[in-house]
């Protein structure tokens, strides 16, 4: 009796598990509802199964051709926003609709640019391809404003031209301009005596007087710290204002937004590195003088850095100046002019150091050439490095 039984709870529990397990079989994932607008999935070509697939970045290997399907209502318009670098292509159903002419941010009306003979409802398979480089699919987002431009040949030249960038942070910049032009005025109508010691020309290619009185001045004053504050906000200024704008040079083909209030971010974390590099570098020559048995010469060094960085420092605000008026017009001439700046005042102070310390020391002494080499020279290569030839 039990045998019976036992069969019969079997037939039971598998009439039970096979409805669900061809339930489990027939189910499929239901497509998304068609949207208009692009969305942040894309898709890649699968050449082996000849489809297109989820493009995973942590999973797929970056490719050149990006698709996406997009909903196109009769009427209405898609007009999106995006960077591109140069010769960055967009195709719709297969077909070429917009070439990036030069890097740069583009907005489009899609639906303006549908191939002629298309429907202009239901679904169309955009494709983003690049021939040298990965496409920068973060850029590619629904513009706010649609972009109304009439059909045609000319059409496209009418709603692909980049749109007027103006100067990123420009009111930042002129803001922290304004705050160092009236930090230098005071300090010059304030301190006179200590601020003409560094600020003149006698000593710069001679030996002036100023110069050596200021050799033999104590190097950490109230005045010279403001002073190296405001060194370090129109340097940290000029940084930023190269690398935020990089992406209206042409030939770095950099291309990023960066918010106002980030700019204000990055130019304080800039000032508070310059500031900490410059006070810090005592410690550094101390040691390294401790190391070399050069102590004697740690203290003039140390005033002749301060004195040449802070001298070179005050034309800064005037390339910032030369930045913002000419930067739309001419911006590889303005990036190259920013940078030879930039080297110029860290070759000179390296150059000015040299001198200084051969009046003290013959630099012919290998020791000592050394000492300046530890010292001067080669954190001089690390900087231009990281500031110049990086961008």
């Amino acid at each position: 009796m039990r045998r019976p039984l036992f069969i019969r709870n079997l037939w039971l529990l598998l009439m039970a598990i096979l409805p669900l397990a061809a339930g489990a079989a027939e189910y499929r994932r239901l497509p998304p509802p068609p949207r208009s607008g692009l969305t942040t999935d894309w898709l890649i070509k699968d050449p082996a199964r000849n489809r297109l697939v989820l493009y995973l970045p942590d999973y797929h290997a970056p490719e050149q051709a990006y698709y996406q399907w997009l909903s196109v209502r009769p009427g209405r318009p898609l007009p999106i926003t995006f960077t591109a670098r140069e010769n960055l292509s967009l195709f719709l159903n297969n077909q070429l609709i917009f070439t990036a002419p030069a890097p740069a941010s583009y907005t489009l009306d899609l639906a303006a640019l549908l191939p002629a003979g298309t429907q202009q409802g239901g679904l169309h398979l955009l494709c983003v391809w690049h021939p040298e480089a990965v496409p920068n699919l973060a850029s590619f987002q629904n513009a706010l404003a649609p972009v109304k431009s009439p059909v045609g040949v000319r059409d496209v030249l009418t709603a692909a031209q980049p749109r007027p960038r103006g100067h990123q942070g420009q009111n930042v910049f002129l803001g922290f301009l304004l705050l160092i032009g009236l930090g230098y005025g005071g300090l010059r109508a304030t301190y006179q005596p200590g601020f003409a010691r560094i600020y003149q020309l006698e000593g710069l290619w001679g030996q002036g007087t100023a110069e050596q009185d200021f050799l033999v001045k104590p190097t950490l004053t109230w005045l010279n710290l403001v002073l190296v504050m405001l060194f370090a906000l129109s340097f940290a200024l000029l940084l930023v204002a190269i690398h935020t704008n990089i992406e209206n040079i042409v030939i770095l083909r950099r291309l990023f937004d960066v918010a106002e209030s980030t700019i204000v971010v990055k130019v304080l974390l800039y000032t508070a590195l310059v500031a900490a590099f410059v006070l810090g570098k005592y410690l550094f020559l101390e040691l390294m003088g401790y190391i070399f048995d050069v102590a004697e010469l740690v203290t003039i060094q140390y005033r002749e850095f301060i004195r040449t960085v802070l001298f070179m420092g005050l034309f800064l605000p005037g390339v910032m100046l030369l930045y913002l008026g000419l930067n739309r017009q001419l911006p590889e001439t303005v990036l190259w002019v920013s940078n030879g700046v930039v080297s110029l005042l860290l070759v000179g102070t390296v150059w000015r150091i040299a001198r200084t310390l051969h009046r003290k020391r013959s630099l012919l002494n290998l020791h000592l050439f050394s000492y300046l080499c530890a010292t001067e020279v080669i954190p001089l290569v690390v900087l231009l490095k990281l500031i110049v030839f990086t961008y």
